[in-house]
């Protein structure tokens, strides 16, 4: 019925802000288009000045969408199509990178973030091989224009895609879903059944699956004819995601393509300055990791959205 267990393990992002990476994991690289998992926090702030400890300087990306989804506190997108963008909990922000973009993520604005705790997923999702290319672009959902499903003991949004009978106008690039589950103690769950690969993530909480226990931190990887029931065993928050597979990936800090030689332009690309820095945040940058020769699937420890 599951096909793996992916345990988070820690990574820094920068001084300040650790997060627990799920995807890619080397026994596990994707589940449908999603290639890649972050999970922030919760960090509690309070006492803190975030303004520059945690930010996640200007950063490249191409062959992929990032989307950046937040339970808790604030973050400021800038991006080189010259977007400024303040991301708030419950929001959709899908950057489609495709031919190459730059941004930043900062937190700015302690005293809105005062008595709060930061807490986001970041998840990127690959392009279909007819869409690496395409031209660079974001778009933020604002929560109404997310629907919400609700029974007894259930509460669940639609990020993205369709599951449930569910459609949002989050554009994709291909087949998927993703959602946000709160489920109450003791109520049951199934996952949706039009998709071929099919995953949860325990975010907060433990579930129970055909007589095992999972808790926060752990991915459950479902098989193509598994349907489960998840039993929350306390009040939890899960994330269900998934879709169809696009083939194989290559993935090396933040570029993501399904040719290598691509992911070398990519770095002459960022190496020579010909991906543009945000024009609102241009006087500093990630600079391009030395590579060490390490096989395409490890990212750095900047890779955050």
């Amino acid at each position: 019925m599951i096909d793996i267990v992916i345990e988070a393990r820690k990574a820094s992002i920068g001084e300040g802000m650790n997060v627990n990476r799920i995807l890619p994991f080397r026994m596990r690289r994707m589940v449908g288009p999603f290639i890649f998992m972050d999970h922030a926090g919760p960090v509690d702030i309070v006492g803190q000045d975030p303004s520059s400890s945690m930010d996640v300087l200007p950063h490249p990306h191409i062959g992929l969408s990032t989307v950046s989804y937040l339970f808790g506190g604030q973050v400021t997108h800038r991006d080189s199509l010259g977007v400024n963008k303040i991301i708030r909990p419950g929001e959709v922000n899908w950057m489609t990178a495709g031919s190459g973009i730059a941004h930043s993520e900062r937190f700015e604005d302690p005293h809105t973030l005062a008595n709060s705790k930061l807490e986001m997923i970041q998840t990127w999702v690959a392009l279909p091989e007819k869409d690496e290319e395409t031209a660079p672009t974001f778009e933020n959902y604002q929560p109404e224009e997310l629907p919400i499903y609700t029974d007894k003991g259930i509460w669940m949004r639609l990020i993205a895609g369709n599951a449930y009978g569910l459609e949002n106008k989050v554009k994709t690039h291909s087949p998927l879903y993703y959602l946000h589950v709160n489920m109450e103690k003791g109520h049951l769950f199934g996952l949706p059944d039009k998709h071929t690969e099919r995953a949860i993530y325990v975010a907060k909480g433990s579930v129970e699956v055909s007589g095992r226990y999972y808790t926060a931190g752990q991915m459950l990887v479902f098989n193509k004819t598994a349907n489960p029931k998840i039993k929350a065993q306390e009040n939890c928050t899960l994330m269900f995601l998934g879709g169809e597979p696009l083939g194989e990936r290559y993935i090396w800090w933040n570029f993501v393509s399904s040719s290598k030689d691509r992911i070398e332009q990519a770095k002459a690309d960022w190496k020579e300055g010909r991906i543009l820095l945000p024009p609102t945040d241009n006087l500093e940058f990630v600079p391009l990791p030395e590579d060490r020769s390490k096989p395409a699937g490890s990212p750095s420890p900047q890779a955050l959205s």
